[in-house]
């Protein structure tokens, strides 16, 4: 038996040591630190000569991670890439061709151990040579260059048996606890090995989302666009290519990402200098776009404010001259963000005035309207009904002045099919590829669905001609139009075709277009399916795309003796300040009702806001006795503060009796200690919620303030994090508050350093917390898509369990408990608990419970007919394999992008 010891203060590791006892090895494991490129770099030639290599390692994981492939690849690439990229893809560039060539070779494997399990400090090898001798080692020494010959390291080599075997005993331990090293970890090291940064110019165009994306922020933090999101640029850039102009309607479901996909696209044009973007959206969704470009696509954007007439920047900064309305004209990055909100409101007749007329002077190269459902026409009953709202007037006219133009819904048929050729109207304009020209059958929806839907059949060649020729298809979408294009010489940039039916030939007459008889020819090939997207949660749950996850909703009506009488019905109890100031709440609705047309929005504001918490209707009730509203509010603030300043006596003694009331110190919120009672008391999968973890939700910023101090101050040690719009996301711990970026939250909270996030629904948007079991709304948003948006924080790919749980609170005797008891009648499905519920509930709806039941049964009803008389083969189908951009090497500098779309318009 020989031991010999070394230490690196007398001689070299490098080479008296390590380089020696591998030399001529046929195994060697090996128990190392952390995995990082340097592993295996003084050693390459030596570790590549050794037909079976195995090494264990660190890896920063939680147990629960490890339990879900996606949840262990995020973590372990985000760990991994915790470095300048720019700096290690040219410093080491050659250790990551060494490394990437052992790993490619097969005979080094690398398994990475969850730090639940243990940590792995002990570093530990054995090595066995032909002859069947083996030689081990212990010591301090890791396998990076500075260990081995910079550090000060000890060694401890022993040729004995038992003593390999004992080493050998903890190398299989820690083997059999570990998980192989990821594809995305390898695919990474190989791109890094192969990374060249280029400029746009050298790229062609289908290769620049990959080149923008690969080091985009979501890539580096492990995550990555799912096969549908890159899909749909995929798309944007043929239709760019094909028409010269992309006219595209998302309409996939909630919950699978539509912001990102019109994003990326929306990057991607402004990278190939199309022209300024703008985005249009609710006011409500404005930052939450701009926290997904910036979190997510990490470039900056510009948000105009329509109060202040600025832009402001990702962190609040002012970006123009204040109240200077007519900067909306040169927006000062290339991407900006506007409200719908202020197109509803800039038009007198016909005309638009304003910011909204100043923008209808500009041109685009790519616009995009979220929530575009919201540009219909007027409907109802008169001669108005079918003129276009202001959105849908104003989309008509910016279309003729933009290059690209994505619309994104959730939700493109309602309850009439008009809604949707409303919609396709809008891509059409200013681009008749899309419908025809004024003459073209396609514009008349009653005579184009039963085509569509196989419902009418085409009879002749004339008439297969007529519906064919206006517009006509792209050559690459069937056989025979690529062949009566060829025949007609037409140009592959022209979609009109002249030709009289009478003046074809007989090729094309009786040949060709009587292939287009067969009765599926105009079911597959129609504007519709031509530039409508539209993916279903269930389809990419069957396709195995999404991960089928389960709701459990709380309360249960038929078993509420487990909330230990918590609840009455559905509501929770309330007192006797919250009642009068609730009933004054109510006054003070119908007194401006009484005075104003726009009492109506004004008395959803209140009475949604003291629903929400004590907290925010105390805060409500005194920003509106000094003639303010929140900036939650921020299309509307100017006519509210209008309304406000002429406040009669009567109403603003109903302000200050809610003051009153809500300041008593009865007034005590029954929703704090229901929401501590299911954090610490009540048990599901034989956890508590506060250990699964949980994010709490509400509307209002005055509600996630208190509830995030109240709960930092019961639960002594536990980090609270508040995830909410610019400059107001922090952490609370104890009494004490630090503000924080959003990122710091999202990371300690995937690392489960975090296991209780209070957040707004303006935040919500790219907020991904997989890692969190449970969900609280504290307040009920009279909007169900706004519900499921929230689920989706959690009810998403990683997500651990294989059901969550969700509570929704609502006080008892209130608006909020008659909208919840319709609503919870058709939270059925576990799987879908939402079904087709409307997207938003009107103010007018609720008056009444029963009412309001009538409107949500008659509009599932007029749905399911619009729905039986329009059903369309989507036909796309995904492969998952596709686009794989985290592996492109060829990429565009961060620093180039950012500088591009830090461009002025």
């Amino acid at each position: 038996m020989a031991i010999r010891r070394f230490s690196s203060r007398t001689e070299k590791l490098d080479t008296e040591f390590l380089a020696k006892i591998l030399k001529g090895a046929s195994k060697y494991f090996r128990i190392a630190g952390y995995f990082r490129s340097s592993v295996f770099e003084l050693v390459g030639e030596e570790i590549a000569l050794i037909p079976e290599v195995k090494i264990v390692c660190n890896s920063e994981l939680d147990l629960a991670d490890f339990q879900v492939a996606t949840g262990r690849n995020t973590a372990l690439k985000k760990r991994w890439n915790e470095v300048d990229i720019e700096a290690e893809a040219l410093l080491k560039k050659e250790r990551y061709h060494a490394l990437d060539n052992l790993l490619q070779s097969g005979n080094v494997e690398i398994r990475v151990v969850p730090r639940e399990r243990l940590f792995l400090h002990g570093k530990a090898g054995s090595i066995h040579y032909p002859d069947g001798s083996r030689k081990s080692f212990v010591g301090s020494v890791n396998e990076s260059k500075s260990a081995f010959a910079h550090n000060y390291e000890l060694v401890w080599q022993d040729d004995d048996e038992e003593s390999a075997d004992w080493v050998e005993k903890e190398f299989w331990a820690l083997w059999n606890d570990g998980v192989p090293l990821p594809e995305a970890i390898l695919a990474e090291i190989n791109r890094v090995a192969n990374r060249r940064e280029v400029t746009i110019e050298v790229l062609r165009i289908d290769e620049v989302p990959a080149a923008a994306m690969a080091e985009a922020p979501i890539y580096r933090g492990g995550e990555q666009l799912q096969p549908w999101q890159r899909s749909f640029v995929t798309m944007f850039l043929e239709h760019r290519e094909i028409y010269g102009k992309a006219r595209l309607l998302l309409a996939d479901e909630v919950g699978v990402g539509k912001t990102l996909s019109m994003a990326t696209s929306a990057l991607v044009s402004a990278l190939l200098e199309d022209g300024p973007v703008l985005i249009l959206t609710p006011s409500t969704l404005m930052i939450q776009w701009q926290i997904e470009m910036m979190d997510k696509l990490g470039i900056p954007t510009a948000v105009w404010s329509s109060q202040k007439k600025v832009w402001l920047g990702v962190e609040g900064q002012i970006l123009s001259p204040r109240g200077d309305a007519s900067s909306i004209k040169k927006c000062p990055y290339k991407i900006a963000v506007i409200s719908t909100g202020l197109i509803m409101h800039q038009r007198k007749k016909n005309d638009f005035f304003k910011e909204a007329g100043m923008l209808l002077k500009n041109r685009f190269g790519t616009v995009i309207l979220d929530e575009a459902h919201k540009a219909r026409t007027r409907g109802g009953l008169g001669d108005k009904s079918s003129e276009p709202n202001n959105l849908l007037s104003f989309m008509q006219q910016i279309g003729k002045r933009t290059r690209h133009l994505i619309l994104g819904t959730a939700t493109p048929i309602q309850t009439d099919v008009r809604e949707l050729w409303d919609l396709l109207g809008i891509l059409n304009s200013g681009a008749e590829f899309v419908l025809g020209d004024s003459l073209s059958p396609w514009q008349d929806y009653e005579q184009a669905i039963p085509l569509v839907t196989g419902k009418k059949q085409v009879t002749s060649e004339q008439e297969v001609w007529r519906w064919l020729s206006n517009p006509l298809p792209p050559a690459k979408e069937h056989h025979i139009i690529g062949q009566i294009r060829d025949h007609l010489k037409i140009d592959s940039r022209s979609f009109f075709c002249t030709h009289r039916f009478e003046d074809l030939d007989y090729l094309i007459q009786n040949i060709w277009l009587s292939v287009c008889l067969f009765p599926e020819f105009f079911k597959e090939n129609n504007p519709i399916l031509r530039h409508t997207v539209l993916r279903k949660r269930k389809q990419l749950e069957d396709d195995g795309l999404l991960e089928k996850i389960g709701v459990n909703t709380h309360p249960l009506t038929r078993n509420l003796a487990q909330y230990q009488s918590r609840f009455v019905g559905l509501g929770i109890p309330t007192n006797t300040p919250f009642q009068v100031a609730y009933e004054k709440a109510e006054e003070f609705s119908k007194l401006l009702q009484s005075r104003t047309r726009a009492g109506g929005f004004m008395k959803s504001l209140m009475l949604q806001r003291i629903c929400s918490s004590f907290a925010s209707g105390l805060k409500t009730a005194q920003k509106m006795l000094k003639h303010s509203v929140s900036n939650e509010d921020e299309d509307r603030i100017e006519a509210v503060e209008h309304i406000l300043s002429e406040m009669t006596p009567a109403e603003a003694a109903c302000l200050k009796e809610i003051e009153n009331q809500l300041s008593r110190p009865e007034a005590v919120d029954s929703k704090l200690n229901t929401v501590k009672w299911f954090l610490t008391e009540f048990r599901t999968d034989g956890k508590t919620w506060l250990e699964h973890g949980c994010i709490i939700f509400s509307q209002y910023y005055d509600t996630v303030e208190w509830i995030a101090k109240e709960l930092a101050k019961s639960f002594k040690g536990e980090v609270v994090a508040v995830y909410a719009g610019v400059g107001k996301s922090g952490l609370f711990r104890g009494e004490q508050f630090n503000n924080v970026e959003r990122e710091v939250i999202k990371t300690a909270v995937r690392a489960r350093e975090i296991r209780l996030v209070v957040a707004t629904d303006a935040a919500c948007e790219g907020l991904n917390l997989q890692t969190l079991g449970t969900l609280i709304n504290i307040d009920l948003p009279w909007n169900p898509s706004r519900l499921e948006q929230r689920l989706g924080r959690i009810k998403r790919f990683g997500q651990s369990r294989k059901f969550v749980d969700m509570l929704n609170l609502v006080y008892s005797e209130t608006q909020d408990e008659k909208v919840y008891n319709v609503l919870s009648e058709r939270l059925h499905d576990t799987y879908n608990i939402f079904g087709s519920l409307p997207d938003t509930i009107d103010d007018e709806w609720i008056e009444d419970e029963e009412e309001l039941k009538n409107r949500i049964n008659e509009y599932m009803h007029e749905r399911k007919k619009a729905q039986d008389a329009f059903t369309v083969k989507y036909r796309e189908t995904i492969d998952p394999e596709a686009h794989l951009w985290e592996r492109c090497a060829s990429v565009l500098s961060r620093r180039d992008i950012v500088s591009k779309l830090s461009e002025p318009w």
